[in-house]
């Protein structure tokens, strides 16, 4: 007995003893370069401020919390980018007077002799100058080199903590970190611990059904077969594992590669009908108990590439989930069911039956149903309230936005988890299914490196047979009746083409649902929004609205008005830096700044080239939209009563509205909103990715046929956001599930099919 909980326990070990640790492989002369950067973005300089942490605030530059080593760590390691080596050269080149000149200009000139230094010798006002001059160039690889760093220096040094879960600059910025009360979370975890009980309260419902494959191999085994499954392991371990030598093979009725709110739910569903269901996740699992909530860490561990990721020009920044549970682990709540019109476009413009049927209405009920989604709330959180107000103040339409979580749910942190899981993710719902049924298990930390299939009749006929994967060094083999592809509209391409696959469609048509806010600054000394409230608390998404673009004229031009979630991090990865003393200042304000975005159903596309190279073409007819929608935000924070206000765009300009009359206010709307979003002018983010292996009733036109089931094999079925016809202009995750839903259905009439 004593033997069997160990063995449980190993697949619920605490993440700080498998923390990863990446290396540093810049030279000493990069290093140089990026010290020097990074204490220009976040220089210590002293204040005359009556508070110390204030003063200890300002003081701290980048150097001295170590932030330089962690982002050249992040660098070497966590960053994969097709314009990666414009950071190594301009590091290089800036530790040489002569790569200085040509990079810094006159700013390199120092009037003593030698006259030109390198960039690390100049003065801190020549090196603000400098990027300053890098932000706003000419040259679009000098704004790229100039954007990833201060993205990525500001991330760090406003995550980074220390031994006690803190940050420096935390409590000067009026940041609290995750809630005190997990504390007694922690202490009621270690006593079941002691008394050797894994209740699912405190380690999630999934824990019976992970398999770490880092346990003893016999351990894996019987819990394999134990589960119904089929196993034969590798008979010598004096070779190197392969495809066709693997380490392990396991039989099952059906694989699923992704566990997120597409691979989730077909294999919850799969495993209700009594079929043996195996699902393959390249995140790791991490339990409540394991959820630290801090932000740095829970972005490295539970966001593709570590939340590192944008376009191939740098233009959009991407999030997106990577962890058991998927995008549903990390998203912001938000339930809306597919809207009439797109319904309506995709069943007559794309000529899919399905969504003009009772049987997809049905799947967004059950989907909703089985998420508890509901509309209400409590208690509305800093920003949705200035949201609310300032619609309600201008006359607009506001409405609540459902959600798959109580109506007392006022977290604030569940872009990083939610440790109490009230968020009803799959991994409290459709994986849960999995579980509970005795079908299913699930295989954490495993990388699918292709799918398997056979030909028959001379190549023209192929036939799904199951996928490999590899478990760090080692490589295993599913064989599988159905195969079932729920990477996400990012991976499913790449794993797709890595194949063998050759439909043209694939990797082509993605839609990002391109994102633009602005900011509002309420201070504290005013009685709205209550001196309580902070802008990282409460409900993520509890209030919306929308603006439509009369001269698109389709629903292509609106734009959807919501709230994000922003912790320091990400918080200050997106504001615009004009020197260190204003940037600092900026986050002072952080924790009564209110941002608000708007959200478009984009017309242009992208292509996705490879896991890193990913081009999306923002067209002049979105930009325009977006613009729209941007200046309804800054009137809604104008008109909620904010005291300054202003957006993301490079140039950091700002209004006071206290002061200013109303037609400052409508030339400032207007100039701000007016500017160039493109080119790094701007930030556009996305959260929402879609339509990269898109459904279709014609191999010319889709990646995949109606049922979901690829077009070249037989029994290989694509179920998540890459199967989306077009953009769909709303948070997407209950239209996935609903779609998943279907394309399960179909998967059990093909396993029908072939007893």
């Amino acid at each position: 007995m004593e033997a069997k909980l160990d063995v449980e326990f190993s697949s619920l070990r605490q993440e700080d003893e498998t923390k990863t640790l990446y290396a540093n492989s810049l030279t000493a002369r990069e290093m140089e370069s990026l010290v020097a950067i990074c204490d220009t973005l976040i220089d210590g300089s002293k204040v005359g401020h009556l508070d110390e942490g204030i003063a200890g605030y300002y003081s701290t530059s980048a150097s001295h919390t170590g932030t330089p080593d962690r982002v050249a760590r992040l660098l070497s390691e966590r960053l994969h980018h097709p314009k990666k080596w414009i950071l190594r050269v301009g590091l290089w080149s800036l530790s040489t007077w002569i790569g200085s000149l040509v990079l810094c200009g006159r700013r390199s000139f120092i009037g003593d002799f030698p006259y030109f230094r390198r960039f690390c010798r100049l003065p801190k006002k020549q090196r603000e100058d400098t990027l300053l001059n890098w932000a706003s160039s000419y040259f679009l690889l000098l704004r790229m080199f100039f954007r990833s760093i201060k993205l990525i220096t500001a991330l760090v040094f406003f995550t980074q903590v220390n031994e006690k879960g803190k940050n420096l600059a935390w409590k000067a910025i009026g940041y609290n970190g995750p809630s005190s009360d997990h504390s007694d979370h922690e202490e009621e975890l270690n006593e079941k611990k002691t008394k050797k009980k894994m209740p699912k309260e405190i380690f999630g419902p999934l824990y019976n059904g992970i398999i770490d494959l880092k346990d003893p191999r016999e351990a894996v085994t019987k819990k394999l077969t134990g589960h119904g499954f089929t196993v034969s392991t590798q008979k010598s371990n004096k070779n190197r594992s392969s495809i066709s030598n693997p380490v392990m093979t396991i039989r099952c009725d059906a694989v699923v590669v992704g566990s997120g709110s597409g691979g989730g739910v077909v294999a919850g569903l799969l495993a209700k009908a009594g079929y043996k269901v195996l699902v393959v996740e390249k995140g790791k699992y991490y339990a409540r108990s394991n959820l630290s909530q801090l932000e740095g860490q829970a972005m490295d561990e539970m966001y593709l590439s570590g939340g590192l990721l944008a376009t191939s020009d740098m233009n959009v920044v991407i999030l997106a989930g990577s962890t058991v549970g998927g995008g549903s682990t990390i998203n912001w709540s938000a339930s809306i069911k597919t809207p009439e019109h797109v319904m309506k476009e995709w069943s007559e413009k794309s000529e899919l039956e399905l969504f003009e049927s009772s049987l997809y209405r049905e799947a967004m009920d059950v989907v909703c149903e089985r998420m508890g989604v509901q509309c209400g709330f409590e208690e509305e959180g800093f920003n949705n309230e200035v949201l609310r107000k300032g619609c309600e103040e201008l006359g607009l339409q506001v409405k609540n936005i459902p959600r798959n979580a109580s109506s007392d749910h006022y977290c604030g942190f569940c872009s990083l988890g939610c440790k109490k899981g009230q968020k009803q993710g799959t991994s409290e719902t459709w994986l849960v299914d999995l579980v509970e049924s005795g079908n299913g298990l699930i295989l954490p930390r495993c990388k699918a490196m292709e799918v398997l299939y056979e030909s028959e009749g001379g190549n023209t006929k192929k036939t799904s047979t199951g996928i490999a994967f590899a478990f760090e060094e080692e490589i295993y083999v599913v064989e599988s009746r159905a195969t079932v592809v729920s990477c996400g509209a990012l991976r499913t391409p790449h794993l797709l083409k890595r194949s063998g696959l050759k439909n043209g469609n694939i990797g082509r048509n993605l839609c990002l649902h391109p994102v633009v806010m602005a900011w509002g600054w309420f201070p504290e000394e005013e009685k709205w929004p209550e001196k309580k409230k902070k802008s990282y608390e409460g409900g993520i998404m509890t209030a919306m609205s929308s603006v439509v673009n009369a001269e698109a004229k389709t629903t292509y031009g609106e734009t959807v008005i919501q709230t994000p979630s922003l912790h320091p991090g990400m918080f200050s990865g997106v504001i615009p830096w004009t020197s260190s003393n204003d940037f600092k200042t900026r986050m002072l304000k952080f924790s009564r700044t209110a941002h608000v975005f708007t959200l478009l159903r984009d017309k242009g596309s992208g292509t996705i080239n490879s896991k890193s190279c990913i081009d999306y073409n923002l067209n002049d007819e979105d930009e325009e939209s977006l613009k729209k929608g941007l200046e309804s935000v800054l009137n809604i924070l104008a008109a909620a009563g904010a005291e300054e206000i202003g957006t993301h765009n490079s140039e950091g300009k700002s209004l006071n509205v206290r002061t200013a009359s109303e037609v400052e206010i409508e030339r400032f709307v207007r100039e701000e909103s007016s500017k160039r979003l493109k080119d790094l002018s701007g930030q556009i983010c996305s959260a929402h990715q879609m339509g990269s292996c898109r459904m279709g009733i014609r191999a010319e036109e889709s990646a995949v046929r109606p049922t979901g089931e690829t077009w070249e094999v037989e029994g290989l079925f694509v179920a998540d956001t890459s199967v989306f016809p077009t953009a769909l202009g709303v948070n997407p995750m209950v239209t996935v599930q609903s779609i998943a839903y279907c394309i399960g259905l179909n998967v059990v009439e093909a396993l029908k099919m072939k007893k």
